[in-house]
């Protein structure tokens, strides 16, 4: 084992464990157990809610599969890559305010809530349950996957054990200190994504002798690696462009990300966490996908995209650098893998359990069954990722697809269009995911696009035809 790499990897588990630990005291001594367990008592502040945000989205998908993906495609994957830089601002700039005003006075603590407030509709409740469930346990597995297998390829162990380490890791603090918890430890690995990215680019440019000789032999092994089309050409203008939706202005249908807009304290906290998450995330993403097409030329012949950025950085740096920077991967698998967790436990809990089954139930009790159910999920996901792809990068954007389908139009038209209603949303919500499924399972990349620009036009129609056809038989909200 690599002992001098390990050990400082060791001790950011540590210092993160203990910050989570030490936030578990307002789940202790909170009034609401509720609105602190998943919400943080709504209290973030700007520079926190802007890293929360950019190390939910930032996950192992951008940390192994991205630079995974940029090695084989070259830098077509990196300009592709760069549609993620309007995450932070779409998001913050469509729901802002508002959502956070509205949200307050349903006293949401949900994205589940707010649609059940909105639409007045237990059916729309169902939905979204359902679609939460089953997309969120495919990102949940992708996070998982990636984590053991950055755990693998730095110790050696094998991949099942590498993977009881990161869960340990991650359960105790979830479980025990809920969404403030998240919240703090998030910020801190913000940090350390941009500090570690920064590095190992640089590490690399070295090791490559330079940008101009770096290109040079990209150029030299296949001239495609060097255009924006991709090693084999298959990154066309449609498809690259279908991903300005996917990963960029779509966001703003993910739960994991849209929930963090109704926990900042005030407007000042959302003015400053636009900028902040604006500017990491775009550093953050240009570097780890030009780590990932650089690296080509500097360790040629890796076969599991997963593995590029781990086996880079044991490369280029010395061991002791290697611990430190591989700890950003790590970071941005633990602040997703954490939030996902987090909202699939409020899914059942809050959405299915206290709605439908025992509304009345006592404080204690709920406590108790959060804590519990958000175990059984950690469990249920370590059973999921025992049997890895290749490139968790697919998991991860069908996840996104799908709840971009569902969720777009019943969150954004539902907060400014009074004429949407409760039909006109589950018919958004069954078109949009049904078209989805249907479309990645028998034709993927309609008209040469990702699928879920067709089944997020197919939810839109659906959304506002329905809704007018049905508009003088509900009283809109």
């Amino acid at each position: 084992m690599n002992w001098e790499a390990i050990i400082p990897l060791l001790l950011f588990l540590m210092i993160i464990s203990i910050v989570g630990v030490w936030a578990s005291k307002y789940v202790r001594t909170t009034d609401s157990f509720l609105q602190e367990y998943f919400l943080g008592g709504r209290s973030l502040g700007g520079f926190v809610l802007a890293m929360t945000m950019v190390t939910t989205y930032g996950s192992a998908s951008s940390f192994l599969s991205g630079p995974g993906a940029a090695y084989n495609e070259g830098l077509g994957w990196v300009l592709l890559s760069m549609a993620q830089l309007v995450t932070g601002y779409f998001t913050l700039m469509i729901l802002g305010k508002k959502f956070a005003v509205v949200t307050r006075q349903y006293k949401a603590v949900t994205i589940v809530d707010y649609l059940k407030e909105r639409y007045q509709s237990k059916w729309v409740v169902i939905i979204s349950a359902i679609s939460i469930l089953l997309f969120l346990f495919s990102a949940m597995s992708a996070q998982w996957i990636g984590g053991g297998r950055l755990i693998q390829s730095l110790t050696g162990l094998s991949y099942f054990s590498s993977l009881l380490i990161f869960s340990i890791s991650i359960l105790i603090y979830v479980i025990i200190g809920g969404y403030r918890s998240i919240a703090l430890t998030d910020a801190i690995q913000g940090i350390i994504m941009v500090f570690g990215t920064l590095v190992l680019l640089i590490g690399v440019i070295v090791a490559g002798g330079g940008v101009p000789q770096i290109i040079s032999d990209m150029a030299a092994e296949n001239p495609n690696l060097i255009t924006p089309f991709g090693a084999e050409g298959t990154l066309t203008p449609a498809f690259v462009s279908s991903f300005w939706v996917l990963v960029g202005v779509g966001v703003v249908a993910l739960p994991q990300i849209a929930i963090r807009t109704m926990s900042y304290k005030n407007s000042r906290a959302m003015h400053r966490g636009i900028i902040i998450s604006t500017v990491v995330v775009g550093f953050i993403m240009l570097n780890m996908h030009l780590i990932g097409a650089l690296s080509r030329p500097v360790l040629p012949g890796i076969e599991i995209g997963d593995t590029v950025m781990p086996l880079v950085a044991q490369e280029v740096l010395p061991n002791w650098l290697t611990g430190i920077v591989l700890a950003a991967p790590m970071a941005a698998i633990m602040t997703t893998v954490n939030s996902l967790l987090l909202l699939v436990s409020s899914t059942i809990v809050k959405d299915v359990y206290l709605n439908y089954i025992e509304p009345t139930a006592a404080e204690n009790k709920v406590r108790k069954i959060s804590m519990g159910i958000t175990t059984l999920l950690g469990i249920i996901v370590i059973l999921l990722s025992l049997q890895p792809p290749d490139l968790i990068i697919w998991l991860n954007l069908f996840s996104m697809g799908g709840l971009e389908a569902t969720f777009l139009w019943p969150i954004v038209l539902g907060l400014y269009w009074k004429t949407g209603n409760k039909y006109g949303a589950i018919a958004s919500m069954a078109t949009g995911v049904g078209s989805y499924i249907v479309f990645e399972s028998f034709y993927p990349q309609p008209f040469g696009m990702h699928s879920v620009v067709t089944s997020i036009l197919i939810s839109l129609l659906g959304y506002v035809l329905v809704s007018l056809v049905t508009k003088g038989k509900i009283k809109t909200i």
